[in-house]
């Protein structure tokens, strides 16, 4: 394929974004996956990586990094290079958890005068076996939502519904809520855990607990206290309700976290010595 084909992945190595470049390449198309480690390196904060990244490229995948806010001058500058498609990955939470730079990157896609594509996604299955992992593995997790239930999905739905967005005209102009098929509490998803590993794990759904395991990992008062605040307004939502776009998308059931954890286990993810 020419080089008018490639596919720019900036986000490329982490849990969502690898499985993306990875499920591009197994479909035979040409993938450019950058981060600050890789040749052409890319870097968010030196505008001068950008322009060998965009070289070439008309469809453009994007995943910020935590707490990263995309330049002003990004995208107007990826379109003068020749980008005419752009995929964002957001958050299904971002309103609720004052995720400031994702709206203003949700904007910025929409003003920018590419073809666009939205994809907000739940709660990670993988969050287990990377935020939460240690957690787990301690026995003992806190995450001040209560019971409320989550729509909890796998990155490879993730990556499988941004691969269609990227390469596909059906998603065009489309904001993408993403989840499992099935809800279900921070609770209950410890509990399977907790039966596959033949481990004792408990959940603690309350901003006393959070609040305490917080200092202990050092963070400061300020950080917790506006953690625990949009934690309270997810909590405040309720109950997620499927939404059932990666059925409707990708024509197929989405992996259910039972069949996650499964295979986590098999994997030997919760192993104190791993």
């Amino acid at each position: 394929m020419g080089l008018d084909n490639t596919i720019l992945v900036i986000g490329g190595t982490g849990t969502v974004g690898s499985r993306v470049a990875a499920r591009l390449r197994a479909a035979g198309r040409d993938v450019r996956a950058v981060s600050r480690q890789t040749v052409p390196r890319f870097d968010w904060a030196d505008p001068g990586t950008w322009a060998a990244a965009l070289d070439g490229v008309p469809t453009m995948f994007i995943l910020l990094p935590d707490q990263t806010a995309m330049p002003e001058g990004f995208l107007p500058a990826a379109l003068r290079t020749g980008v005419r498609r752009v995929v964002l990955h957001s958050d299904r939470g971002l309103e609720v958890m004052g995720l400031d730079h994702l709206q203003r990157a949700e904007q910025e896609v929409r003003d920018s005068g590419a073809e666009w594509t939205i994809v907000r996604p739940d709660w990670f299955h993988q969050d287990f076996e990377t935020f939460f992992r240690q957690p787990v593995i301690d026995g003992r997790l806190c995450v001040p939502v209560g019971d409320a239930r989550q729509g909890f999905i796998d990155a490879d739905d993730i990556a499988a519904v941004e691969v269609a967005a990227l390469t596909g005209d059906d998603l065009l102009g489309e904001l993408v809520e993403v989840t499992g098929p099935r809800a279900l509490s921070f609770g209950a998803a410890v509990a399977e855990i907790a039966a596959a590993t033949g481990r004792e794990i408990t959940f603690d759904g309350t901003a006393g607990g959070y609040r305490e395991a917080m200092r202990a990992d050092g963070l400061p008062d300020e950080v917790i206290e506006m953690l625990i605040g949009g934690f309270g307004r997810l909590a405040a939502r309720g109950d997620t309700k499927p939404t059932g776009t990666v059925e409707r998308i990708l024509n197929r059931p989405g992996r259910d976290f039972s069949d996650y954890v499964a295979d986590a286990v098999a994997r030997d993810v919760w192993n104190p010595a791993g």
